[in-house]
């Protein structure tokens, strides 16, 4: 443990921290005209999260409520204190900003990454290939941080330069790399078509893979492409919540899929019904929603993060010793990217699922087409690529994928199978639902 004075709490000692730190979250909002504006439509004062059940009324956040307040949202600081913004994607509209003070950049997210990657098995020493990008992003920063606070010499190459990178893999003997998960596979394939066989050439010990969640299958067949003993880690978090801090799998959660909330002192994650906004029980699926304690330039309050979890079934029994921090299942997907089609709820991640499983194709490149608004959606498309080297004819795994997802989910869709490389790599996050009027530009 990288804090063991905390990570060792039971839930009554973290919910004591968390306690006493929305009484000084609330003490601290009170000071800014927006956030007392933002309580009182509540009717509500911020100084009201210092009791009992202050959270559970506290309004929700969103980004139609902060892109409302363009350029800079709920800024609790004054603007000479802010030392760095980031901003979000702007996937799904304009993007929004956060700014950063001196010590929420080298304070708390030093403090909190660096408490991730002691879990997923990082060391002080270690060589460490940084693949995430940077700019407004946050996703490069904090590794930089997390791998400075930990020791390791870090190499920030962010994401391309996919054949340069997989021969620096070898010659520099990473290990420990970060960056997406499919990115990762696909420099597997830079690396073997260049005759360099990871599994041999390659010294990586542990991936820190984020940007998007990817099923066991998908995991177990880019361990299979490593290093002996290597493993390979989701972690998560959000742009709002101040980093990919939230949560990671650890050498204990790896084989159950889970993955452990570890910064629980700093950030309060509720799990809740999107319907009812009440907290769901163990095993069930909720929205993570997220309220930052110790965030000083943008906090933020009940940020709903639009993503899906299952919470675990036994969130406190790590055998780490960690046991006041809850366990929760790998991200399922995005309330708004849900599909709804000829009635059935579908998530990208359900077929990728399908898609790991089938031999022949290419498992970082696939696509979900559709025609309309993912509400009323009248026909779906799954677009997957062949791997030539596999030798499997194209429309025998296209009828193989038609066929799992009619058993798994039962839909009929449409499958197009296409020559290897036709079909677009993501350094990041991958952009896997897309209108035909989208894709064709």
């Amino acid at each position: 443990m990288q804090h063991p004075e905390v990570e060792s709490l039971d839930r009554d000692g973290i919910l004591k921290v968390q306690r006493e730190g929305l009484a000084g979250l609330g003490a601290r909002l009170a000071q800014c005209d927006a956030w007392k504006a933002h309580f009182a439509e509540a009717g509500m004062k911020p100084e009201d999260l210092a009791s009992e059940d202050g959270l559970a009324n506290a309004p929700f956040m969103d980004k139609s409520l902060l892109r409302d307040r363009y350029p800079f949202p709920f800024l609790t600081v004054p603007m000479e204190k802010v030392e760095r913004f980031v901003a979000t994607s702007g996937t799904t509209g304009l993007p929004v900003t956060f700014g950063m003070t001196k010590n929420d950049l080298h304070g708390l997210l030093p403090y909190q990454m660096a408490r991730l990657l002691t879990a997923a098995g990082v060391r002080s020493g270690f060589r460490a290939y940084q693949g995430y990008g940077y700019g407004l992003w946050i996703g490069g920063p904090a590794l930089d941080a997390g791998f400075s606070a930990v020791g390791c010499t870090n190499f920030p190459i962010g994401p391309g330069r996919g054949e340069l990178a997989a021969r620096w893999l070898r010659d520099h003997a990473y290990d420990v790399a970060s960056m997406s998960p499919l990115w990762l596979m696909t420099l597997v394939q830079a690396a073997k078509h260049q005759g360099i066989d990871p599994r041999t050439e390659w010294t990586l010990k542990v991936a820190i893979l984020g940007g998007q969640s990817v099923s066991a299958e998908f995991r177990a067949q880019l361990e299979a492409e490593l290093p002996q003993g290597f493993m390979s880690h989701n972690i998560y978090g959000t742009t709002e919540a101040g980093g990919p801090i939230l949560a990671i799998s650890t050498p204990y959660t790896h084989a159950d899929d889970e993955l452990q909330l570890l910064n629980e002192d700093t950030v309060i994650v509720e799990i809740l019904d999107p319907k009812t906004m009440k907290p769901v029980s163990d095993g069930e699926v909720g929205e993570i929603v997220v309220t930052t304690l110790r965030k000083e330039a943008s906090p933020v309050v009940r940020w709903r993060t639009r993503d899906l979890v299952r919470l675990s079934p036994r969130p406190y029994d790590c055998p780490s010793g960690r046991r006041g921090m809850r366990k929760i299942g790998r991200i399922i997907g995005r309330t708004d990217d849900m599909i709804k089609f000829k009635g059935v709820i579908v998530f990208p991640s359900q077929i990728e699922d399908v898609i790991a499983g089938i031999p022949g194709l290419a498992k970082e490149a696939w696509q979900i087409y559709v025609d309309k608004e993912a509400t009323t959606i009248g026909k779906m498309t799954v677009a997957v690529e062949s791997v030539s080297a596999e030798q499997r004819p194209g429309e025998v795994c296209a009828a193989d994928v038609r066929r799992e997802i009619k058993a798994r989910l039962g839909i009929n869709v449409n499958v197009e199978c296409h020559a290897e490389g036709a079909l677009p790599r993501y350094e990041a996050k991958a952009t896997r639902v897309l209108h035909r009027s989208e894709a064709a530009h």
